[in-house]
Formats: structure tokens, sequence, C-alpha cells
């Protein structure tokens, strides 16, 4: 459950128009858009919130044009719920501090995990060690 409730006007004061389509409204941004990830040591926060969600040592290259991590981090507030749409059966990945969407989660990925953590760009923000 959600613990950071905001009003939609309070959400659109702090993110841009592509975030707030994708976090608040459960949008896909365009394959490749946020092919700039740094490869340094770090953390990848929720845009909506700031929770720290995945790190950096679980990021891999899937080529899917998507951020794609492995795993989250240990105790990070990374929720699921089935997705329905587009006739499609997937698994949404959310943040569970404050709703925001942030992608999908496939059993498709490398070892350990097996998953593909397949995650909108525009829903991370980056934070260097």
């Amino acid at each position: 459950m959600a613990t950071i409730e905001k009003t939609d006007a309070e959400w659109r004061a702090i993110l841009s128009d592509e975030a707030y389509k994708v976090t608040r409204k459960h949008g896909t941004e365009r394959a490749g858009s946020h092919d700039n990830f740094p490869k340094d040591a770090g953390v990848f926060r929720c845009v909506c919130c700031d929770s720290v969600l995945f790190d950096q040592d679980t990021k891999f290259e899937s080529g899917t044009g998507w951020p794609s991590f492995f795993a989250p981090i240990e105790g990070a507030p990374v929720g699921e719920t089935e997705d329905r749409k587009l006739f499609m059966r997937r698994t949404e990945v959310h943040c569970d501090s404050c709703a925001a969407h942030l992608g999908h989660v496939f059993p498709d990925g490398p070892k350990p995990t097996g998953l593909r953590y397949c995650l909108n760009g525009v829903a991370l923000r980056f934070e260097a060690d």
C-alpha cells in the first residue's frame, strides 16, 4: 500500500510530462530513450518519492531498449500486480511507497534470479556512490 499520496496537480508539479505519463498513468516510454544511464557504482531511486529501488550491480544489458535489472535491492519497496492491459497478461512493477508505475518483470532474465525487471528509465533517478 502506498504511503505517499499526492493530488494529480501535485504530481504534475514535480514530474516532467513524460515521467507523469509513465509513473502516474501507467504509460511506457519509447525504447532506447534512456540509453545513457551511467555505468558507475550507485543506486536507482524512484523519481516520484526518492525511494532506493535498484543497485547498479543488478543492472544488465537486455537488448530491449529499456533499463533492465535482475533483482531489486533487498527490502526495497518494489511491488508487483497483474497487468491484463492490451490483451496480454504481464506482471507490473511499481513502487510500494508511492504507487509509481515502474515497468514490468519477466521470467527471462539472467542468473541468479532468472528475472528481468524491464523498467522505464524516466521512472528512475540514478545516484552515484
